[in-house]
């Protein structure tokens, strides 16, 4: 007979993992399908600092890999697959993978979101060791250094501001003459002493030896190239990205109810427009993108589909 689980959980970050370890203490059969490296992108975080509980210097590896295991001690199944199809309707849903099939009487969607990058030489490289995408969780790490943010929306601006509690100096690059960001945010970055602008900017490449040393940016109206260098006692600098996140839910496009940026609506208790369907994480509509408010996503995605299964199952 074909195997029914209670919940399919689609990808393995923080969310899916939260979600998997919630199900399966509820005695709920579960399998958690990921398709690269389970952990999502905290696996690349040299260290997670603002996660309540994570110290003595936790990486983002050991503190995924510390949910990995205590989701299989207690039953969760991890399979790597590639999800091509999925097939909502109906109380039975299927997932359709590049290996198998899945059936399941609830789904949670964890699928995550991915910042845009800037692909230039030098940026995956250096990313976590002096390039980052997240100012919440990484600006400690630059207290008392120069800071550059790549960007000119609200996140780039918002988060410029927030940097300046941090660094002694913030420079935004902008490739525009002006920002896009609203108008009262902008205010507030050009009186703040410690900003800069740069307009008309893009950047070309990023260098070091271990860490950021040096970028070169390019002048979009005059064609220039110019390039910043680590003040020598400092040795170093750090250089935000915010030109964007990309949610991954390509999969789900006419079938779930998503904003005009392509992220999943869901109510305070994770629930889609489709009964039995849940989203968790970085890839649904939320205000703070961050490792703590996916893992609670993920506990209330999986206590939601509890209650569904029992209250749609259990007479059956």
């Amino acid at each position: 007979m074909e195997k029914i689980y209670d919940v399919v959980i689609i990808g393995g970050g923080p969310a899916g993992l939260s979600a998997a370890l919630y199900a399966t203490r509820a005695k709920l059969t579960t399998i958690m399908i990921e398709k690269e490296k389970t952990g999502g992108q905290i696996t690349s975080t040299t260290e997670v600092a603002n996660y309540p509980g994570s110290i003595e210097n936790a990486t983002g590896d050991s503190l995924s890999n510390r949910m990995v295991e205590q989701c299989k001690e207690f039953g969760a199944e991890l399979q790597k697959d590639e999800v091509q199809e999925v097939k909502l309707e109906g109380e039975i849903k299927e997932v359709v993978g590049k290996q198998q099939t899945y059936k399941a009487r609830s789904i949670i969607v964890a699928t995550g979101a991915s910042p845009r990058y800037l692909d230039v030489p030098g940026e995956k490289e250096f990313t976590g060791k002096g390039v980052s995408y997240c100012a919440t969780c990484d600006a400690d790490f630059f207290t008392g250094l120069e800071i550059f943010v790549i960007g000119g929306g609200d996140s780039a601006v918002e988060e410029a501001l927030l940097l300046t509690k941090f660094a002694r100096k913030v420079t935004i690059v902008h490739r525009r003459d002006e920002f896009k960001a609203a108008k009262s945010i902008q205010e507030r970055a050009f009186k703040n002493p410690k900003i800069d602008i740069i307009w008309d900017t893009v950047i070309e490449e990023i260098k070091g030896e271990g860490l950021v040393q040096s970028i070169k940016m390019k002048n979009l109206k005059t064609d220039e190239v110019t390039e910043y260098k680590a003040n020598e006692d400092e040795g170093t600098f750090g250089i935000f990205v915010f030109v964007g996140y990309l949610p991954e839910t390509q999969l789900f496009n006419g079938i779930l109810d998503m904003d005009g940026a392509h992220y999943i609506k869901t109510d305070e208790n994770m629930n889609t427009n489709i009964p039995g369907v849940f989203a968790a994480g970085d890839c649904r509509v939320k205000t703070l993108r961050q490792v703590v408010t996916a893992v609670s996503d993920g506990a209330i995605a999986a206590i939601q589909a509890e209650k569904y299964i029992e209250n749609t199952f259990d007479d059956q």
